[in-house]
């Protein structure tokens, strides 16, 4: 813990972190979440008049997943809504350094590491995690460092710091089990707190107003889109998509889900929380939520070849952390490169 707290320090500390910025909440994303506070309720009404019909046609076993999800959109929801309060992105950036620090542990927890191996995880844990999130909290102007801190640098010195350590046995499957948690739980991970520094080069107006609603939107269409994929696989689905991965997930519940994700997030385009149109935000809805359903996916494969059924238990009844997020970690790269794009040669 003393390391973690150190961790911490050194993003606390650094200069240009101490730079206050004008990021309360505002009217646009205030509105988004005073829509998703409404729609939470509807579904946590829905919820309990389900669970308490035990002669409803619907499984009840799907009854309680849907609850289990709400609940966690309720957690997740009131943690972003008090650090979108706090005048300066640099909480939200923490909030997701302890995410991604948590998420990294249940990974690497599940992938066993030989003893040579545990000074170069302390590198990963305690430098390469809070450094990269430092980066993103110095805003844009250190764009390149922090897209290539840790796919070029971070990959180069585990292999070396791993050589180092004088054990060859499963050289290259220790160093891909390494890179792998760091680039899916820290990297992938950091590009979400990092759609708070965008600047929109292309529209004046947007650019004064608060990233915030952007970011809110984006984790809340991830997060929409798992849902609809889960409930319509269960609901709709015949032909499973990869039976020995995971077998609740099928096409017709993937066309389904990303077909009412991308009408919702063209209906969320009109609280003004983002600079796109309806067609645009549908565009960018069906792309988070194919890269989402690549992100359970493959994280499905992961535990099956490890063994497991979850990747953690810190959750209570719904897994663990990386299990809720796997969504966002393969979602956010790509839709932080579309809006960056859009912002500085697309829009207008």
């Amino acid at each position: 813990m003393d390391l973690l707290h150190a961790s911490l320090s050194t993003i606390l500390t650094v200069p240009l972190l101490a730079q206050q910025t004008a990021f309360l909440l505002d009217g646009a994303t205030g509105i988004l979440l005073g829509v998703v506070i409404s729609c939470l309720l509807i579904a946590t009404g829905a919820g309990q008049i389900l669970r308490r019909q035990p002669d409803s046609s619907v499984n009840p076993a799907i009854v309680q997943a849907f609850i289990r999800r709400v609940r966690a959109w309720w957690l997740m929801t009131a943690i972003l809504a008090v650090t979108f309060t706090i005048p300066s992105p640099v909480a939200t950036v923490i909030l997701f350094f302890l995410i991604s620090f948590w998420a990294l542990r249940e990974f690497i927890t599940l992938t066993p590491t030989r003893l040579g191996d545990h000074r170069t995880l302390f590198w990963v844990f305690f430098v390469l995690t809070p450094a990269q999130y430092v980066l993103v909290a110095m805003g844009q102007s250190q764009y390149e460092l922090f897209s290539i801190l840790i796919p070029v640098y971070g990959f180069l010195f585990i292999a070396a710091r791993i050589a180092v350590a004088g054990d060859y046995k499963r050289f290259l499957e220790r160093i891909a089990k390494i890179q792998a948690g760091l680039y899916i739980c820290v990297y992938s991970l950091s590009y979400a707190p990092a759609l708070l520094y965008l600047t929109d080069w292309t529209d004046p107006e947007y650019s004064t107003k608060s990233t915030a609603g952007l970011l809110f939107y984006f984790l809340l269409v991830a997060q929409l889109s798992d849902l609809l994929h889960f409930v319509c696989s269960r609901l709709l689905g015949k032909n499973v998509i990869a039976p020995n991965i995971n077998a609740s997930r099928t096409w017709e519940g993937f066309f389904a889900g990303t077909g009412v994700t991308a009408v919702v997030g063209a209906m969320l385009s009109l609280t003004g929380a983002t600079p796109f149109n309806p067609w645009q935000s549908a565009v960018m809805s069906i792309v988070i939520a194919v890269m989402g359903a690549a992100g359970s996916m493959a994280m499905s494969a992961i535990k099956r070849d490890r063994g497991v059924q979850d990747y953690g238990t810190l959750v209570e009844g719904h897994a663990g952390v990386l299990d809720r997020i796997d969504a966002i970690c393969f979602a956010a790269p790509v839709f932080f490169h579309l809006t960056r794009y859009y912002f500085t040669t697309a829009g207008g």
